[in-house]
């Protein structure tokens, strides 16, 4: 029987510490998978539901985007992808009645927590100007007050809408069809805060924005480079990959400024020696980077490797490559040792390590996350990289290349299908050959800018396509105090969450289907499809009843929507795309390269593999049409004295912004969210014993603080003048104007704090 949601939000005001732990999953992942999923689906339904998780005919995982293999288990989830699954096809229900009880006022005051306890959203809810409270309100009136608001702007610019990255490939494109059809680009999305720098590097020097490895190729590889990522949370089921890879001889190094369990010891709970046994050692050299030292720590290796002779792969470079001279004059032109020490915290015996398994390997990929992509040089961190692997011809071969590692279900997919604020000429030219009208061309707005924008006046309607934008979002007070000045905001959505209680003068929740739910419209049943971080694009299968009658799918709502708003100005077939997926499919076929025979295609149990020229042929589409070497500066954030670099990160009991729960198994922490990690030495040097309650003040170049207060110091192995704490919690610390030079990411991983003994009251 599943149980009730909370009534009351639990106390966080002593959060209990533990050592931290060094392996990952077991026994104690599978409990707590189970005891979270029977709580909030019952027991019948959790067996049900679990099974058909990442199955060739079930439903994608609303979680990570980690591919699977060809061959499946019974159970092709991860702890925390039963956590998503379980928060989704939950029994609560959140209805007109709970919002009868619970003015926006008392939601605002409400953690994220909490908001997600309680259940699937059931009606269309609406927040007329100056009310107390949501009211239900019928989908036609709630179509006429977007397009009230809509068509009363001065410009199609004036209107922002946001993508968040479970949306399916089919309603991406009619999200983004409609928007270019009313004429903004302004298409926000999730990409914005999250890999957009992988995007920018990757698309200047390989031509293409994306990964350029299959799964297999890990089972290939000599060596699997880690960088800036916790797997064992943020992406449990890679464990198993790497497990693989290490069965098959490969070594892996794991770059980070935290130790991170699952990168130590992976514990399978699919195999005997995982539940009973010790499990696998996964990492055979850490190297515990400072906060934004990764470029320094690649520039010195790939020094070395230009000193050390047969180390090259000079056919390739010959072929294939553009700019290596000037690289290699850069890169020779020396270190200086104490700035390499200074920016990366590692001493010269460690990078040596470093350096002979690289030179030991003749196929080696390197995998990355947040950890290197928020950062002011991000970019030319993420470059180096590429660097790095262009050196040894580690593009274009089996078991080498570049593996960003996405962190939401359809995040790719959704670039893919052209949620972007700056679209190629060659998408616009094939959109309008296709639908017949002329697409807007000048480039819109980015989660930042749309955040200026909303701010200072210029737009004035805000429609997300799912997520939670105050939550996920950097600088959280200016943020929703620019959200508030909106005329309208709009939320589709499957449960609550603060986002919900951030209004504009009016305010809709449009309820809508999740992945687990059957999906049925005229034509009959539906599916999906998604693509996932490595360039597989599979179909998604809902089983479940839907949560309520009035819930529409995000293919409905967008058709729905688009054929109010734009009416017989649009000759697209909006009615049909709504009643037959099929018919979008065929569509997106006729526009975007590599879904030719879309439909037949993803007929195929496991879907299919995108092209990539880089992984498939070396050929590289680059303004050189060679792969690139850039020739940056090396940088790396600084703080001064007294101060310390913060990174924001997820817990354990968290995906992206939703909170599962307030532990942090693997990193020891119980019943709190509101602790910052700091090294004892720092914590000793700044006066802080463990247990001391601190208020978090971060510092921006114009002077000005943004604090967040009563956070309990954890003594914690971080790296020398590095801290960490918890997001959103901490977004607030994050100066909105605090980007990645070309991607324009939030630098959330360095932001320079100080810490202040928490104020009483």
């Amino acid at each position: 029987m599943a149980g009730k949601p909370p009534a009351s939000d639990p106390v966080q005001d002593a959060p209990e510490v533990s050592a931290p732990q060094h392996s990952a999953v077991g026994i104690p992942a599978i409990t707590h998978a189970l005891k979270i999923s029977q709580q909030q689906m019952g027991v019948r339904r959790t067996a049900l539901t679990l099974l058909r998780v990442n199955q060739k005919n079930g439903f994608d995982c609303p979680g990570c985007a980690w591919p699977e293999g060809d061959k499946r288990h019974a159970a092709e989830f991860c702890e925390n992808g039963a956590k998503a699954v379980a928060e989704e096809a939950t029994l609560r229900r959140v209805n007109p009645d709970f919002f009868a009880a619970h003015p926006v006022a008392d939601l605002a005051t409400r953690s994220g927590y909490w908001l997600g306890q309680q259940g699937r959203l059931t009606h269309p809810m609406y927040l007329p100007e100056g009310a107390e409270r949501y009211e239900p309100v019928t989908w036609e009136r709630a179509f006429d007050l977007i397009a009230e608001e809509l068509t009363a702007l001065d410009s199609p610019d004036e209107a922002v809408f946001y993508t968040s990255g479970r949306t399916s490939n089919e309603a991406a494109f009619l999200y983004q069809l409609f928007a270019r059809e009313f004429g903004t680009n302004n298409l926000p999305d999730c990409s914005n805060m999250c890999h957009e720098s992988s995007g920018s590097a990757l698309t200047d020097t390989l031509g293409v924005g994306k990964g350029s490895v299959l799964l297999e190729d890990l089972y290939k590889a000599d060596l699997i480079i880690v960088a800036g990522q916790n797997p064992g949370t943020n992406h449990p089921r890679m464990l198993t990959a790497l497990e693989k890879a290490k069965a098959g001889g490969a070594k892996i190094i794991s770059i980070n400024p935290l130790p991170e369990a699952g990168l130590e010891r992976f514990k399978n709970p699919q195999t005997p020696r995982g539940l009973a046994g010790g499990g696998t050692a996964l990492t055979d050299l850490f190297l515990q980077v400072r906060l934004g030292g990764d470029q320094a720590l690649f520039r010195a290796l790939n020094r070395r490797i230009l000193e050390t002779d047969g180390a090259l792969d000079e056919d390739f470079l010959r072929e294939h490559t553009h700019g290596f001279e000037e690289f290699a004059t850069l890169a020779r032109a020396g270190e200086d040792a104490d700035d390499t020490l200074r920016a990366t915290g590692l001493t010269h015996d460690e990078i040596e390590r470093a350096l002979a398994m690289v030179l030991a390997s003749e196929r080696t990929i390197v995998c990355w996350a947040m950890g290197l992509t928020q950062h002011k040089h991000s970019v030319p961190t993420i470059q180096e990289v590429v660097n790095f692997l262009l050196l040894r011809g580690n593009i274009g071969r089996p078991g080498a290349g570049v593996c960003p590692v996405r962190g939401h279900s359809n995040v790719q997919g959704d670039r893919t299908m052209g949620i972007f604020e700056r679209p190629a000429p060659a998408f616009l030219d094939a959109l309008e050959a296709e639908f017949g009208f002329a697409p807007p061309r000048e480039h819109g707005y980015d989660v930042v800018r749309a955040i200026r924008a909303l701010r200072d006046g210029h737009a004035k309607v805000f429609f997300a396509m799912g997520g939670n934008f105050v939550s996920a979002t950097p600088d959280t007070d200016v943020t929703e105090a620019a959200v508030r000045r909106a005329r309208l905001t709009v939320h589709v959505s499957t449960k609550l969450n603060r986002s919900h209680a951030v209004t504009g003068a009016r305010a809709l929740i449009l309820p809508t289907l999740g992945r687990t739910e059957r999906d049925r419209q005229a034509s009959g049943d539906q599916f999906v499809t998604v693509e996932d971080s490595m360039g597989m694009v599979h179909a998604s299968r809902g089983r479940l009843e839907p949560a309520g009658p009035r819930l529409l799918s995000e293919p409905a709502i967008v058709a729905r929507l688009a054929r109010r708003v734009l009416g017989e100005r649009s000759s697209t077939p909006w009615e049909a795309f709504e009643q037959d997926y099929a018919t979008i499919r065929d569509r997106i076929a006729r526009v975007i390269p590599g879904f030719e025979d879309f439909n037949a295609k993803v007929a195929h149990p496991g879907g299919f593999a995108l092209p990539h020229a880089p992984r498939d042929s070396r050929s590289f589409p680059t303004a050189t049409g060679k792969a690139n070497f850039t020739a940056a500066p090396v940088e790396f954030p600084t703080a001064p004295e007294g101060r310390l670099l913060l990174q924001t990160l997820r817990s354990h009991d968290q995906y992206n912004t939703t909170i599962y729960g307030l532990d942090d198994r693997y990193r020891g922490i119980k019943n709190g969210r509101r602790v910052v990690l700091v090294n004892p030495d720092d914590a000793g040097h700044l006066g802080f014993a463990d247990g001391a309650y601190v208020d978090l003040i971060s510092e921006w170049t114009d002077g000005s603080e943004r604090r967040a207060p009563g956070f309990r110091v954890v003594h914690y192995p971080t790296a020398r003048g590095c801290a960490a704490a918890y997001y959103p919690e901490t977004n607030v610390l994050v100066p909105l104007d605090h980007t990645a030079d070309t991607s324009n990411t939030p630098a959330s991983k360095s932001v320079v704090v100080r810490l202040e003994a928490a104020q009483e009251g």
